[in-house]
Parts: C-alpha cells; structure tokens; sequence
C-alpha cells in the first residue's frame, strides 16, 4: 500500500494535539511531576487490522521528541484481542497527554481497515475489487482512503478533480439534450478533460447501452439486483469497467460480485465503519 506522506501525517497530528491540548493539559499538569517517566504499551482489545501508527507515533513525538518507540506491528496487520501494536516509554506527562490523539487516529483508522478487510473476505475468489467512496469524514479523506488500503481494498477517485463521474443530477440537469444525456454529457467530457476516465452512472439496462455507446470508460451499476447486474455485464462484453454501487452490505456483497461486476464501492467503509477497541496500558514501575 502506498503510504501517507511526513506532511500529512504532521498536518493531521498538530490539528488533532491543538484540538485537545489547547493551552495545556491541565490534570497532568497539575497532578504528575516533570521528572516522572512510564513505559506503556499500545493494546489491541479486539481482532482488528491496523491502520494508523505513523499518526499515533507522530502524536506521541510531538508532545515528547524524546519519546522511545517500539512498533510491535505493521499497518495493514492483522491482529488477535491482547496483542500489542506500539511500546512507548518516555516523560509520563507527555504519554498521558499524548495518549487520546494517538488513539483517536488508531481507533478509527484501524476500524475502517478492519470493516474494509471483511469485504474483501466475502468477495474473495471471485474478480470483485472493493472500492471506497468520497463518504468521509472531512479533513480526512487522505487518511480514511489510507486505512481503506491497509485493509486490503482499493480507492476510487480521491475528489472531483481527478476523474468524471457522470451521476443521475447531472443527468436530470441535462434531460432533452440530444441525442440523449448520456451521450452529451460524456462527449463534453471527454472535450474538456481528454486524460481522465469517465464513468457514467446507470440505473438501467437501457442507460448502461447508452453508456457503452457514448464509449464511457466506466459504468456504475447503480441499486440494481444482481440478475440485473449479471446482464449488464453481457451487454458490456469487457468494453467497459463495471462498477456495483447503492447500499451494499456484507450480506449482499458477494451476490454482486459473483454477478461478474469488476468493483464494488462501499461507502459504508469510511462513513459507517465503528472505532475498534485500542487501549494504552502503562506498565507497573
């Protein structure tokens, strides 16, 4: 998987340490000499696949930068209930003020990579690629795509910029253009933006032949049954990347993927997906 740059990684943990921190972490201030030091080790409670340790080890640096880290596991692992992902050992006051920021990012990244990775169970064996959606949560839209990797699926476009995706609104928008809205909207795409794929969402077998014709390098199946599914790829004949769509679950998922779609986007990955139980256990001294 490719990873999150340094920048990044700085810009979201600064974010997150002035959110919480403020003008200073008022209880270890006020209760935990300067002096003291604590070793801790980052805990899975949970099975889970791992994202998120580069942003929990920058959290723990930038409060402390003479923290001492020890990763005990990769992003992108899987693990059992008890293992350790990190050992930290430095200032206690800096891990205790560290230590919900770190979490933060690996609760909620490894439980997007850990519901990301059950998808790609169920589909397992068949040409299925499970994709995320643009349903993140904002400002972390590079860091979610990130765990969707870590846990074995694939990104669809990053944002509006890098790829067309031709939707039923911009189809409504442009009703009665000839010789049909589907075929208007890709040609001026395909005008205005020569390098970049165009997909085009369908709701019907008739607008996905009307797709096909207009030469969309992308059809997504939107909401349909899987027999539907299975038709369009027929008609497709491999002229077309075949994308399902619309409320996909783990229950349904391999139903459409065993209809021959080339992708599933679930946008349940990033907006649905809960935080996995990770805990910071400091060791007796």
């Amino acid at each position: 998987m490719s990873s999150l740059s340094a920048k990044v990684i700085r810009n979201a943990v600064q974010a997150a340490l002035v959110e919480d921190v403020g003008g200073g972490d008022a209880t270890t201030l006020a209760t935990i000499p300067e002096t003291a030091s604590a070793a801790a080790r980052v805990v899975a409670r949970e099975p889970l696949v791992v994202a998120g340790l580069p942003l929990a080890e920058a959290a723990f640096r930038l409060v402390a930068p003479a923290v001492r880290l020890r990763r005990q596991a990769r992003d992108g692992q899987a693990l059992r209930a008890g293992d350790t992902l990190l050992r930290v050992e430095g200032p206690a006051g800096a891990l205790l003020t560290a230590e919900r920021v770190a979490l933060n990012f690996l609760q909620r990244l490894s439980g997007v990579a850990t519901l990301t990775a059950a998808f790609v169970r169920a589909v397992a064996g068949t040409r299925a690629q499970i994709l995320d959606t643009r349903k993140t949560t904002p400002g972390w839209r590079l860091l979610e795509k990130y765990a969707v990797r870590c846990g074995g699926g694939g990104n669809h476009r990053l944002g509006l910029f890098d790829g067309v995706l031709i939707k039923d609104n911009h189809l409504s928008v442009l009703a009665g253009t000839a010789p049909n809205p589907i075929a208007a909207a890709v040609a001026r795409a395909r005008a205005r933006y020569p390098k970049l794929e165009i997909e085009v969402e369908a709701d019907t077998l008739e607008q996905v032949d009307q797709a096909l014709a207009a030469g969309a390098d992308g059809i997504l199946l939107d909401n349909m049954p899987p027999d539907v599914m299975r038709a369009a790829v027929r008609r497709a004949g491999g002229r077309a990347r075949l994308e399902a769509s619309g409320g996909i679950t783990l229950s349904t998922v391999r139903a459409c993927a065993e209809a021959g779609v080339d992708c599933i986007s679930v946008g349940a990955l990033t907006h649905s997906a809960r935080a996995v139980d990770i805990a910071l256990d400091f060791q007796a001294a």
